[in-house]
């Protein structure tokens, strides 16, 4: 099927309630093209390099999401467009995001990263270490960054029931830190982002309301 059935089956497939975020990672611009063509608008990266080279070469309406590892000495070439930010695991990147934000006078959307898989691999912050973050007084001097929701990668497993449980543990505590912790200027969680090409569709089933799927829109690297 071309990347356009693809797009459209997707979508069709999918609750209106989920996003779906086509993960462009070392796709050539022609594809992603292919993939506005389609009508589709919100696209994510895991490097830094080349989100910011597909940034200038495509149309400047889309909505770019950051998914992979971030390092804060490169935030700031990002900060002018950025749309969401998924991989918040640190209030030193944080506060670096914030900084980078308020240079360009703008308010940069986040997802803290939470560890929930059986990896070693994996980065994020546990249960406690997100909750204490949130509470923290040096997050709530924060004024150019907003924490909308967690993020979270399970494991590379054949075990589906594994897989499972690991989405539905953050889904519920995600559920306990939006009743536990009120919200504020910058703690506004709405998005659950779980789910990849091998597993959004349990990730949808416990809760995801963000979807990153690429190999399953633009075939195998």
């Amino acid at each position: 099927m071309s990347i356009k059935e693809n797009i459209q089956q997707f979508k069709l497939s999918i609750p209106g309630r989920v996003t779906l975020i086509a993960v462009t990672k070392t796709h050539p611009v022609e594809l992603i093209q292919e993939a506005i063509d389609a009508g589709h608008t919100i696209f994510g990266e895991n490097k830094v390099q080349e989100l910011v080279s597909k940034y200038k070469a495509l149309p400047k309406d889309l909505q770019w999401h950051l998914i992979g590892h971030l390092q804060t000495n490169k935030v700031k070439e990002i900060a002018p467009f950025i749309t969401l930010i998924h991989s918040v695991d640190s209030l030193k990147l944080l506060h670096e995001i914030n900084k980078q934000a308020e240079k360009q006078k703008r308010v940069i959307g986040c997802l803290l990263q939470i560890f929930i898989a059986k990896e070693e691999t994996k980065f994020g912050l546990d249960y406690p270490e997100a909750e204490a973050l949130i509470r923290s007084e040096a997050f709530k001097s924060f004024k150019n960054i907003c924490i909308k929701g967690l993020m979270g990668m399970a494991s590379n497993t054949e075990n589906k029931e594994q897989v499972r449980m690991e989405f539905r543990s953050l889904k519920a505590f995600f559920e306990t830190l939006k009743t536990n912790v009120p919200e504020t200027e910058n703690w506004k969680p709405e998005i659950l982002s779980m789910g990849m090409s091998s597993d959004y569709q349990i990730a949808i089933e416990e809760g995801s309301t963000m979807i990153r799927v690429g190999s399953a829109i633009f075939g195998s690297r």
